[in-house]
C-alpha cells in the first residue's frame, strides 16, 4: 500500500511514541517525511532519501514557521502535518504548579495551534490536511490533570473550528482522541502493574493500545480514503467510548 506517493508528511514528537510509528507508517506508504522533535537525538536515526530530521520547539512560533519552509525547500510541497508533540501535567486547579500549568498549554495548545497556523497556507495550495493528537481526556475528564485535560479540551475545539473554516479552502482537519498507549510518555505508569491491570480491566478491548494502533488511525485520516471525513475528533480508545474520559480512578 503506497497511499502517500509523492506526498509531503510533517510529524511533530517525532523522536518517540505515537510520532515515531507515525513517521515509520507514513515513510512505510511512500511518504517524504520531516521527522521534528525537540531532541535530535531521538531522530537522528530517521535521516534518510524520503526522511528528514529536524528540530524544533513548537511553543515558538519562528520555530514551527522555519520547520513548514524547511519541508517545503526540502521536498517541494506539504501535503500533511501531524500536530502530536505534547506533554503531560498532574495535578489538580490547587496543586498543578503555575510553571507546568505553562508549560503543558505552551506544548499542547500552542504548539498545535503554530503548526496549523504556519502550514494552513501551504495545504491550501495542495488541498492537504492536518491531523491532530487530542486525547479522550480531552473529551471527558480526568481526575487530578486539569493541566492536560485542559490543554486536550482545546486541541479538539480547535480542530472542530478549524474544520467549520478550512473546508471551503478544501483542507480537511481532523483529530486522534486515544486512551492509555504504551509510550515513553506513559513508562512510568507501566512500571505501576497493579494500576495498569487496573486501567486495563476498565478499557472493554482489555489493554492499552500501542503507538502503531493509533498511528494507523493517524494514517488513515490523513489518506484518500478519508477523504469526507472532517472535522471529526476520532476515539481510538479501545471501546471506553470517547465522551467519558479515561477510567476513573474509582475503578481502580
Amino acid at each position: 500500500m503506497a497511499r502517500f506517493t509523492g506526498k509531503t508528511v510533517i510529524v511533530t514528537g517525532a523522536g518517540s511514541g505515537i510520532g515515531q510509528a507515525a513517521v515509520q507508517r507514513f515513510a512505510s506508504e511512500g511518504a517524504n517525511v520531516l521527522a521534528a522533535d525537540l531532541n535530535t537525538d531521538s531522530t537522528k536515526d530517521f535521516d534518510g532519501d524520503n526522511v528528514v530530521a529536524h528540530q524544533v520547539d513548537v511553543s515558538k512560533l519562528d520555530q514551527v514557521e522555519a520547520m513548514v519552509k524547511a519541508a517545503v525547500d526540502r521536498f517541494g510541497q506539504l501535503d500533511v502535518i501531524v500536530n502530536n508533540a505534547g506533554v503531560l501535567c498532574e495535578g489538580t486547579v490547587t496543586e498543578v504548579s503555575l510553571d507546568d500549568y505553562r508549560k503543558v498549554m505552551n506544548i499542547n495548545v500552542d504548539g498545535v495551534f503554530y503548526g496549523c497556523r504556519a502550514a494552513y497556507p501551504e495545504l491550501k495550495k495542495t488541498k492537504g490536511c492536518i491531523v491532530n493528537t487530542s486525547s479522550i481526556s480531552g473529551l471527558g475528564g480526568d481526575g487530578s490533570m486539569v493541566g492536560y485535560n485542559m490543554s486536550k479540551g482545546a486541541v479538539t475545539q480547535l480542530t472542530r473550528a478549524l474544520a467549520r473554516d478550512s473546508g471551503r479552502d478544501g483542507v480537511r482537519v481532523n483529530a486522534v482522541a486515544p486512551t492509555l498507549v504504551h509510550t515513553n510518555l506513559t513508562a512510568e505508569m507501566n512500571e505501576d502493574k497493579p494500576l495498569m491491570d487496573a486501567f486495563a480491566k476498565a478499557i472493554p478491548l482489555g489493554r492499552g493500545a500501542q503507538p502503531e494502533e493509533i498511528a494507523a488511525v493517524i494514517a488513515f485520516l490523513a489518506s484518500d480514503d478519508a477523504s469526507f471525513v472532517h472535522g471529526h475528533v476520532m476515539p481510538v480508545d479501545g471501546g471506553l467510548n470517547g465522551s467519558n474520559g479515561q477510567p476513573d480512578s474509582s475503578e481502580f
